[in-house]
Order: structure tokens, then sequence, then C-alpha cells
């Protein structure tokens, strides 16, 4: 995520602010142009833009506090295009519920703008029921006979328990699932790897070296959900796949990398808005990586480019959690094998593959 500034005095600003607390001017994401804009409010309650005077709408779903993305004021959508891909939301009516919504609206609303940072087309089901991407937020109270909601993804339709808001209810379930990580964001980032699965690779000429990079999918999803959840991952499953769950079948070896990439991406993109470099003091005598964050990674063609700041940046976020008797921030090893994985999926999104 890159860093923000109010237009109209320049002070920095979150991706979910709405408002300026120095000259206090209302704030709102512009999509189109990815950038935060600076509005006057209006008496008679109309937003126009601090420089230029174009007319602008909150999104519908401002009411409730979950969205701070605006829409051009002759545009006749109620919705953002990120609230237009909700299907099912929780009842508000429970004050929990909407907690919880609010928590997802976030991650979710950072998810799209990572896919519109490539350029990518978000097409809602909507518009086009086949190839378009939707959400379902449910919760288990909703369901018949005490099920549970499953989170997951099904031809661009996908699914999130509300539960997975709720930091107590996620952490028991990293814990009893043995996850070294598990946040509503990385959940986004995987299920929509699901997606883009098909929209990229399947029924291509690149579905062969999809392949022989994470196996056949072809395999019973079924017979390899089972499998997994009686007998485990292999206790060398760290030499091949960046976890355990991406052992599970080929298609959950991709989610899994595909939401790793866009972690290295997005917080790449973080550090080089804020001019990181990393030059440890040891470095002069011990070969200890170094990197000068100079490139923004979401426009970088080059993988290994990449990988070589990502590394020196995770070593320095690990130490500064420790300092504060924090868990490393960033629990995973990329070995040879996901390397390559990561590769080919830097190289699909940019279309050299």
């Amino acid at each position: 995520m890159q860093v923000f500034k109010c237009d109209h005095c320049s002070q920095p600003v979150y991706f979910d602010n709405t408002h300026c607390l120095k000259c206090q001017n209302k704030l709102g994401f512009d999509a189109d142009q990815l950038k935060m804009v600076s509005m006057h409010l209006h008496e008679d309650g109309t937003l126009t833009e601090s420089i230029s005077g174009k007319g602008y709408q909150y999104c519908s779903n401002q009411q409730y506090g979950v969205c701070n993305w605006v829409i051009p004021y002759e545009n006749p959508d109620k919705f953002c295009i990120a609230c237009s891909l909700n299907r099912i939301i929780p009842d508000l009516s429970k004050p929990e519920y909407l907690s919880r919504w609010k928590v997802i609206e976030l991650a979710k609303h950072r998810l799209i703008y990572a896919l519109l940072r490539w350029g990518f087309p978000i097409i809602p089901k909507s518009v086009d029921y086949e190839r378009g991407l939707a959400f379902n937020f449910k919760s288990d109270s909703a369901m018949p006979d005490g099920q549970r909601v499953m989170t997951g993804h099904a031809n661009g339709l996908i699914t999130m328990n509300i539960a997975e808001a709720d930091d107590v209810e996620r952490e028991m379930a990293r814990n009893n699932m043995d996850e070294v990580y598990r946040t509503v964001l990385g959940h986004f980032r995987h299920e929509i790897g699901h997606y883009y699965w098909e929209r990229l690779i399947e029924g291509t000429d690149i579905l062969p070296k999809f392949r022989e990079l994470y196996g056949d999918e072809r395999y019973s999803y079924q017979e390899a959900l089972n499998h997994y959840y009686k007998n485990g991952a292999p206790a060398d499953w760290n030499q091949n796949y960046i976890s355990a769950y991406a052992t599970m079948h080929p298609w959950e070896s991709w989610a899994e990398t595909w939401a790793h990439y866009m972690h290295m991406v997005d917080t790449l993109e973080t550090a080089y808005s804020y001019g990181l470099s990393i030059d440890p003091q040891i470095a002069r005598k011990l070969e200890v990586k170094t990197a000068v964050i100079d490139q923004n990674a979401y426009f970088c063609k080059d993988f290994e480019t990449i990988y070589q700041l990502w590394l020196p940046l995770t070593f320095t976020m690990n130490s500064l959690n420790r300092s504060m008797g924090a868990k490393d921030l960033y629990p995973f090893v990329i070995n040879a094998k996901v390397k390559e994985k990561l590769k080919f999926i830097h190289e699909v999104i940019h279309g050299v593959s």
C-alpha cells in the first residue's frame, strides 16, 4: 500500500481515512485515479474536490462506516467498485456483526486496490455471472442445523465466515489448524488466487507449465482434502511449499503462493513509499543483505529484483517485531521451489510467461 496525502494541505493520510486531521477536509479514495482526494463539504451536502472542483459522492456503504471510496457525481452508481461486488452482507442489526463487517471491508478494499494497481478488470457477477466476481459474508447463526459457514471460493464467488474478523476466533482457528499466519487480508488474497487460476491458467497454453511447477490439478480435490486432514502435510513440506496447507492439492499450492506474492508486492510498495533503505551496521564486515527499495514492486517486471529487495526487508521486519517482544511478522522461508512458483505467478500477472 502506498502512502497517501491530503491534496489540500499535504498532510500524510491513511488509506481508510475519511477526513484530514490537519485541514478538516473530507477524504475519499478515487478508484479511477487510485488516489485519495481531498474534498470540501458544502452546506447543501455536496462534495467537490479541493483542487479541481470535481463533484463526488461517497459510496452508499459509507453510512455504515465501512467504506470511504468515492464515485464521480455524474456516475449513477450508488456503490463503489469494491462494494458493488457484495452479494450477501451480515445482519447489521447486530452491532458485533457490523464491527466484523468493518474489518472485512477494510481488508477487501485493500485487495481490490491491489488488483486495480495491476490494471486487472474488476467485473461484478451482476454484470457477468460466468466470469465475474462476488462476495458473501455470512455468519454461522444464519446456517441451518448447526452447520458452519466455510470460507472458500467457487466459480468467482468468495464466501467468508465473519468469525474470521474476530481476533479471538481467528487466533483459535489458527492454533487449531497449526498455522503460522492467518489474517482476513490473507484469506482474501488466497481466495482471489483461486479466482485468477480460472481466469489466467485454466484452458490456456501455460497450463502445462503450471502442472510442471504445482502438480496436476486433475487429481481429485475431495480425495486430496480427505488425505490432508487425515494425514497432514509431509514432514519435508517446507522444502517445496510455502505452507503446510499448500501441500493439499495443486490448486491450494497455487492459491497459497499467489497470496504470498501479493504479501510481498504490497509490503514492498509500502516500503518504497516510505523511502526505506536497509544497510545493517554489520554488513560491512559480514555477508548481510542490504537493499535500497527504490522501485515500486507493483510495476517491477524483474522478479529477481523483487526477491532481492524482499529478503532484507523481512529480516528487518522480524527484528523490529522481536524488539517489541512480538512474534516474527514474517514467519516464512522461501525455498528454491517456492521461488520458482512465485516467479511463475509474477510472469503470469505481467504477461511475460
